[in-house]
């Protein structure tokens, strides 16, 4: 077994890709709660897809031993980060192109039997709009930095995915 099978299907790796996430949430919250920066309705489901990221790497660090349960953690990562790329140059293209014709929502449409908004509107009730660019790091805009955070998130998944649904070889 290679190095980099026994990396991607050790429970550090997954913990790794947990951290990040809780990283990326931990400063989404900090931007809306402590820096007063309101978040837009895109904020909002990039914020759920860094979730499904989050979710992902949780489901590994439990399951890395098991196959299935490591398929299903690839799956979910997959999934939200791409989901969450499209979001993020969405967003972008909104901030770099305003038009009045392409805005977003006040409210997000969310499934009415999970209004998280209502739920936890601390955390999932978008209050800005979305081609407000109230942050910048280096001349890049929080958008850009989350198309950056996507993207690696789908790199390392392509370079770990076969070592990572590989049969796990009992010692």
């Amino acid at each position: 077994m290679s190095a980099l099978t026994r990396f991607a299907q050790s429970r550090l790796a997954w913990t790794l890709l947990l951290l990040t996430a809780v990283g990326l949430e931990a400063c989404a919250l900090f931007f809306q709660h402590v820096m007063k920066l309101d978040p837009c309705v895109m904020c909002i489901y990039q914020r759920l897809a860094v979730l499904g990221v989050l979710t992902a790497g949780l489901i590994g660090v439990v399951g890395h031993q098991f196959r299935l349960l490591r398929f299903l953690g690839v799956l979910l990562w997959g999934v939200s980060a791409a989901w969450g790329l499209k979001l993020a140059l969405e967003l972008v293209e909104m901030q770099t192109n305003p038009s009045p014709f392409s805005t977003c929502s006040f409210l997000p449409e969310f499934p009415e039997w999970m209004p998280l908004h209502e739920w936890f509107p601390s955390v999932f009730l978008p209050t800005g709009m979305c081609t407000d660019i109230p942050w910048e790091m280096f001349g890049i805009t929080m958008s850009q930095w989350m198309v950056v955070a996507f993207s690696t998130y789908l790199i390392a998944l392509v370079v770990f995915i076969v070592p990572a649904l590989m049969p796990t070889k009992k010692a």
